[in-house]
C-alpha cells in the first residue's frame, strides 16, 4: 500500500484534498524574518515521477526533518506529466509547488504567469542565503517579462550523446562512431548480428521529439535549436533543410527495421527497458544514464558493457550538439493555492535549503552510510542498484542543486565519469535557443496545440504516411493557424 504522503497522481481532481496551506512563519535562518517558525511548514508538491514506482518515504522523513516542513508529494508518471498538470491548472486544483515537466513546458505557462497567477519571487530571493546567490544568467532566461517567477533546476546545459553496448562493437570490430553514417553502420551491424537475440532492436527510442533520439541526431544534419536565424530572421527548426534531413533518416532507420517499431508511442521507462533487456545496444540521450544502463542490463546480461561518445561531427566537419539555458525544469507556486506572501515567504524558506550542500547531497545521494560512503571528501555510491532505484533517484526530479554545492563523487565506473568530462566539454561546441529569453503571446497561448501539429506530421512522415509534400502541408496549416504569428512576434522582438 503506497504511503498516503507519497501517492501517484491519478486525475486533477485527488489535488483538491491534498492542497495544504502554511501553518508556520518565515524560516528565520532564511533571512526572510525575524520570527520563529512555530512549526513545520506544510506544502503540497507535484513532482515528475521517472522510476516504475513510487519511492518510499525515508528519504521523504529525513527531508522534513532538515527542512523543518511537512511535505504531501504526489508522484505524477513521467509519460503522463504534461496531461495531468494541464487538468489541474485547467481546474484550479494545483498543489502549493508545481515542477514542470521540462524547460518546454515553462514556455507554454508564460502567458498563464502573465496574466498574474502565479507568484513573482524575484524581490524576495534577496532574503535567502541561497536563494540570494543563483545564477543570474540563469535567472535571467527563465524571466517572463523581466520578473523571476520559478526557482530552476541546475543541470549541466549540454548533457546529450550516444550510450551503446561497447561489447555488441568490439565484437563486431566497430569503431566509436563520428558522423551519422557511422551510427547507420553501426546499428545496421547490430542488427545483422542479431546479437540481442532474433529480435535485435538496435536503436531503443520513445516517444518525444527532444529527449528521445530525434534532437540530438537532428543537430548532427545541421538543424538549429529549437529556432534558427536563416537571412537575418529567426525561422522554427521544423522550417529547415536540417530537420527534413532527419526525418528522413529517421524514416530510413524505422524502414530497416533498425529502431523500435512503436517508438512513437513508447515510454521511456519502455525504452529504457529495452536496452535493459538486451535487446537494444544503443539509446540516444542524457550521456549520465550509462550508469543505469551498466547496473540493470548487467543483471539480465552479465557481460554487458557501455561506452558514451558525443563526439560526432555535422554538416561542417565541426562537432555541434544542443545545449540547455542552464536549467533542466523550474517550479511555480500558484496563487490559487499559495494564498498569501507570508505563505510564499515560509515556502521560500523551505526551498532555499534545496540548494544547501546538505539537502543537494540528500537528495542526490541519499542518506550517508545507507546509501552511499565518504572517501577522502568525496561520495562512493552504493553499490545495490535495486535500493537507489527503490529510495534514491526518484528524489533526484526534486533536487535543485545539481552543479554548485553538491559534494563531488568518486565514480565506480569509468564510463560513468567519462559522460560526466564529455558534458562539461561539450559546452564549447553546444548550440543554444535564440529565442530562450524572448516571448510571443501566440506561442503562449496556442503554442502547444501548433506544435502537437508538427510532432504528428513528423511521426507521420517518418512512418510512411505522409511525403515531403504532405509534411509542408503541415507546415503552412501551422502557419495559417497562428505559426506565422509567432514567427513574426519573435523576430519583433530578436530585431531590439
Amino acid at each position: 500500500m503506497v504511503n498516503k504522503k507519497a501517492t501517484v497522481f491519478l486525475s486533477a481532481v485527488t489535488a483538491v484534498s491534498l492542497l495544504a496551506g502554511c501553518s508556520g512563519k518565515p524560516d528565520s535562518n532564511a533571512g526572510a524574518s525575524n520570527e520563529a517558525q512555530k512549526g513545520p511548514v506544510k506544502i503540497s508538491i507535484m513532482a515528475n515521477l521517472q522510476t516504475p514506482e513510487v519511492p518510499s518515504d525515508k528519504l521523504e522523513k529525513v527531508l522534513e526533518e532538515k527542512t523543518n516542513s511537512d511535505l504531501t508529494i504526489q508522484w505524477v508518471p513521467d509519460g503522463s506529466y504534461d496531461e495531468k498538470y494541464q487538468a489541474a491548472f485547467a481546474t484550479g486544483t494545483l498543489p502549493q509547488v508545481v515542477y514542470l515537466k521540462n524547460a518546454a513546458s515553462f514556455i507554454l505557462m508564460r502567458d498563464a504567469i502573465k496574466d498574474g497567477q502565479f507568484w513573482e519571487i524575484g524581490p524576495l530571493l534577496k532574503d535567502y542565503p541561497n536563494l540570494s546567490k543563483l545564477n543570474e544568467t540563469v535567472l535571467k532566461n527563465t524571466a517572463v517579462e523581466g520578473k523571476i517567477y520559478t526557482l530552476y533546476q541546475e543541470r549541466q546545459p549540454a548533457r546529450a550523446g550516444l550510450i551503446y553496448r561497447k561489447d555488441w562493437a568490439d565484437k563486431l570490430g566497430i569503431a566509436p562512431p563520428k558522423t551519422v553514417d557511422d551510427i547507420y553502420e553501426m546499428l545496421k551491424k547490430f542488427k545483422d548480428a542479431g546479437l540481442g537475440g532474433a529480435k535485435t532492436i538496435p536503436l531503443a527510442d520513445r516517444n518525444d521529439l527532444v529527449y528521445g533520439s530525434f534532437k540530438t541526431l537532428s543537430m548532427y544534419f545541421g538543424t538549429p535549436n529549437n529556432w534558427g536565424v536563416q537571412d537575418g530572421k529567426l525561422v522554427p527548426e521544423f522550417m529547415t533543410q536540417g530537420y527534413m534531413d532527419t526525418m528522413k533518416y529517421m524514416k530510413k532507420l524505422y524502414n530497416e527495421g533498425l529502431i523500435n517499431q512503436d517508438f512513437p508511442v513508447t515510454s521511456k521507462n519502455d525504452q529504457q527497458n529495452l536496452v535493459y533487456s538486451g535487446r537494444s545496444g544503443m539509446y540516444i540521450g542524457t550521456m549520465g544514464d550509462v550508469k543505469n544502463m551498466q547496473d540493470k542490463t548487467k543483471v539480465n546480461v552479465p557481460e554487458a558493457t557501455f561506452e558514451v561518445t558525443n563526439d560526432i561531427v555535422g554538416k561542417d566537419g565541426k562537432k555541434v550538439t544542443w545545449g540547455l539555458s542552464g536549467y533542466g525544469t523550474v517550479m511555480l507556486f500558484p496563487k490559487s493555492s499559495v494564498k498569501t506572501e507570508q505563505e510564499l515567504k515560509s515556502i521560500l524558506g523551505v526551498f532555499d535549503k534545496f540548494y544547501s550542500p546538505e539537502i543537494a547531497d540528500l537528495l542526490k545521494y541519499g542518506l550517508k552510510e545507507e546509501h552511499y560512503t565518504l572517501k577522502d571528501g568525496k561520495v562512493v555510491p552504493s553499490t545495490d542498484a535495486k535500493l537507489i532505484e527503490r529510495e534514491v533517484r526518484p528524489y533526484l526530479n526534486m533536487a535543485l542543486a545539481d552543479t554548485t554545492n553538491v559534494t563531488p563523487a568518486y565514480y565506480a565506473l569509468p564510463v560513468h565519469e567519462k559522460s560526466n568530462t564529455l558534458s562539461n566539454e561539450a559546452e564549447k561546441f553546444m548550440i543554444t535557443d535564440p529565442t530562450a529569453a524572448l516571448e510571443s503571446k501566440t506561442y503562449s497561448e496556442a503554442g502547444a496545440r501548433l506544435q502537437d501539429q508538427i510532432k504528428d506530421a513528423t511521426y507521420q512522415f517518418i512512418l510512411g504516411k505522409i511525403d515531403e509534400a504532405g509534411f509542408q502541408a503541415a507546415v503552412k496549416k501551422w502557419q495559417n493557424d497562428g505559426g506565422q504569428k509567432i514567427m513574426d512576434e519573435f523576430n519583433a522582438q530578436y530585431k531590439k
